[in-house]
């Protein structure tokens, strides 16, 4: 099964990579995601690939994809769908909203008020939506990738601290250097990578594959080392609200996939290392007072894992007594 899992993962990785220049690390942690049954959060400036990262996510997974432009006059209805009363048969019946498909891109997720912002809760946590008190499942697999703008503040509602903490990961595009710069134009010069980009899984694979994750194995020091982290957040004098159980959780089941994804069937201290700003920092709300000197919950994050201890490897041989 594992080694099923990644012959999948790495056919997805490379079918990305003809459309997203020089974003490796990006990729392998949208997959990583991806595998984890989790959702991710693309925190970046206009114009450097979110939308194309979630669009060619969907096209290489064969996945539905829904794009919800997220305004401040949308409404929870037109993300979860509506009943509708019909004549002929004297019931209701629901229609659908874009949340239903399998990859979801929330565009500028923050412009839109909180009621419209928390109708996704349920879906994310529960993948389920209810509507006038009928829940409806949504398909497998299903993943939210949300975007928002962290410069333009005007117009927007910051993401409250239960939405956060549904988002596995928190994903920084960052600019291309000027040698992918100059390739990102020359692929697009007779037209764009993504027009012609085809699925190279199927949904079912895919599901497969998040099931194969769960059978790599940790360690109880990595499973320790992962918590005392999470703790550690929690009790850093910068900090108001530390990360939570889900935080230390979505870190265990990244940390399963990403030794998946570079064939390993067990997971290393390092991977918790790599993976642990992505999953935790955005989950941290950072006091007033640190955040006037300048302390992001990135910062707290890596000055936690900069300064916890990691555990060493135990040895089987080791006489009894030492």
């Amino acid at each position: 099964m594992s080694d099923q899992a990644r012959a999948v993962a790495e056919r997805v990785l490379e079918n990305m990579r003809k459309v997203m220049v020089g974003k490796d690390e990006v990729l392998e942690l949208t997959i990583v995601a991806l595998l984890s049954q989790g959702h991710a959060l693309i925190e970046d400036v206009p114009g450097v690939g979110k939308t194309m990262l979630a669009k060619s996510l969907a096209k290489s997974t064969a996945c539905a994809f829904k794009r919800i432009q997220f305004t401040p006059d949308l409404l929870p209805s037109d993300v979860t769908g509506i009943s509708v009363y019909n004549q002929k048969t004297g019931e209701f019946e629901y229609r659908a909203g874009p949340i239903t498909a399998q990859v979801i891109l929330a565009d500028e997720i923050n412009r839109a008020t909180p009621k419209t912002q928390s109708a996704l809760l349920e879906a994310m946590e529960e993948r389920q939506v209810t509507v006038d008190g009928v829940t409806h499942p949504m398909p497998r697999p299903f993943m939210v990738l949300a975007t928002q703008n962290p410069i333009e503040y005007e117009g927007t509602f910051p993401l409250p601290e239960a939405q956060l903490d549904r988002f596995m990961v928190r994903i920084r595009l960052g600019y291309p250097s000027q040698a992918q710069e100059i390739t990102i134009m020359e692929r697009q010069e007779r037209g764009h990578p993504i027009d012609t980009l085809g699925p190279v899984v199927g949904p079912q694979e895919l599901v497969q594959a998040q099931e194969g994750v769960r059978e790599v194995y940790v360690d109880p020091l990595v499973k320790q080392y992962i918590v005392s982290l999470a703790e550690a957040s929690r009790r850093h004098e910068a900090v108001y609200l530390g990360a939570s159980p889900r935080g230390s959780l979505a870190l265990f089941r990244l940390c399963q996939a990403r030794a998946l994804l570079h064939g390993r069937d067990y997971v290393l201290p390092d991977d918790v290392k790599t993976l642990a700003e992505a999953a935790l920092a955005h989950r941290l709300i950072v006091k007033p007072s640190a955040r006037m000197r300048e302390v992001t919950g990135t910062s707290v994050v890596q000055e936690i894992v900069s300064s916890q201890p990691v555990p060493g490897a135990r040895s089987q041989a080791a006489p009894a007594g030492r």
